[in-house]
């Protein structure tokens, strides 16, 4: 929950700063979860900012009042054959920079004046620490992670499905390449912004676009998996279920620095309950023979939600796979590396969709899954043991396949008690 501020305890010991100027690092107070799970404010300090009042900088740029509408009979977006063209077929209105306000405290320490700042400001800061996860952590070149928009509170329409505007989401939107950070209605605990975990799990995204699709706003393996009529889509349910949960095992590593401590619920603390609930990365979850059926002759896009099963099933025996603050490194370093990789020995998914275009069940989870375990280090053998064991068991993926290839799965390699064998 959000700590509320009072007026008094704010204001007692500040003074009126109209345009402050940006020498970075900025200090600036933001809402942070601190280690009892409150929302409270803390000082921190934006050290990628280059705007303190527009809050632009170098991870990313915030844009308000922009209107984004997604139509498939808008002959505009029908007839873009670029990503450029898509994207300005899309962005109706590109909105305006936003306008942080800020009072100056005594030790000059900014604070946010009014709710939309203080929103901001910590929308800045989550987005901030998602970049510095990925460039140090996971060891992704910041030439890699340019600066992204962040549409804040725009009217986003998804007109085949509704006319209203969508609410009560944060997300990264391949088709404009860009974040949103939509208006809340029913959201009753901390506001998305404010969440570093939902923040993460969605710059995670950007990672894998940028590294699986090579940034495409309509990448080529799913346009060329996307089936109509309910027809089955194996391929394209495997790599949505792969973007999904390997976001939130991200979110879950990055967590592990903050104050509050490693987050299994990336949920948590925005909504409650069995969303909340169904994807918690600490419970023991397992491949059950209905999901496995319809990732081979389903369709994702119909049966919506089955990524996040999939994914929450993948991250989990990840998370427990990782049980140190080494492992997890080595871990989500393998990861972001088996994203693209053009060794023929060890190819990533990149790679192994490519090949796959004209066949998309070719590009299997078990396939992907070696691939993650490929790129943990060879010197690591007791954490590619484990992880080997628990892709085994959770995912019910054949040991044969896991360790077929170059740095696989040993061929030794059992599975545990933790999950019922399904029958082929």
């Amino acid at each position: 929950m959000v700590r509320k501020l009072t007026a008094a305890a704010a204001l007692a010991t500040l003074a009126v700063s109209c345009a402050p100027e940006t020498q970075t690092p900025v200090k600036v107070r933001a809402l942070v979860r601190s280690s009892d799970g409150q929302y409270a404010p803390l000082e921190v300090e934006l050290k990628t900012v280059t705007d303190i009042v527009s809050l632009e900088g170098t991870v990313i740029k915030l844009q308000g009042g922009a209107n984004i509408r997604l139509d498939s009979r808008d002959p505009e977006a029908q007839a873009a054959t670029t990503d450029e063209a898509l994207e300005r077929a899309l962005v109706k209105d590109d909105g305006y920079r936003v306008t942080a306000n800020y009072i100056t405290d005594e030790k000059g320490v900014l604070w946010p004046a009014d709710f939309h700042t203080w929103n901001l400001v910590t929308t800045y800061y989550n987005f901030e620490r998602a970049w510095d996860y990925f460039t140090t952590t996971v060891e992704v070149k910041k030439e890699e992670l340019p600066q992204t928009k962040v549409y804040y509170f725009p009217e986003f329409v998804l007109a085949d499905s509704s006319t209203k505007p969508q609410l009560d989401n944060a997300l990264f939107f391949a088709p404009t390449r860009s974040f949103m950070v939509l208006p809340f209605e029913s959201i009753q605990k901390a506001p998305l912004a404010l969440n570093a975990s939902i923040l993460t799990h969605e710059y995670a995204h950007l990672v894998f676009s940028r590294r699986v699709y090579d940034g495409r706003g309509i990448p080529e393996a799913i346009a060329a998996w996307t089936i109509g009529g309910g027809s089955p889509t194996p391929g394209l349910n495997v790599i949505k279920s792969l973007d999904e949960g390997l976001a939130d095992f991200h979110a879950y590593v990055a967590s592990c620095r903050s104050s509050f401590g490693c987050n299994t619920r990336v949920l948590d603390s925005s909504y409650e309950g069995k969303p909340v609930e169904d994807r918690d990365l600490s419970q023991n979850w397992c491949m059950s023979k209905e999901l496995r059926d319809l990732m081979f002759y389903g369709n994702f896009t119909v049966f919506s939600g089955r990524e996040y099963q999939v994914g929450t099933i993948l991250a989990s025996a990840l998370v427990k796979a990782s049980r140190t603050d080494a492992d997890r490194q080595v871990l989500a370093r393998a990861v972001a590396a088996a994203y693209s990789d053009t060794n023929p020995l060890k190819y990533g998914f990149n790679q192994l969709a490519r090949a796959a275009l004209n066949k998309q069940e070719d590009f299997s989870l078990g396939r992907a899954a070696r691939a993650i375990v490929q790129h943990i280090p060879a010197g690591n053998i007791d954490l590619k043991q484990t992880v080997c064991t628990r892709l085994a068991t959770h995912l019910q993926i054949p040991i044969s396949e896991l360790s077929e290839g170059q740095d696989a799965c040993p061929q030794s390699t059992t599975l545990s008690d933790a999950c019922p064998v399904i029958a082929p």
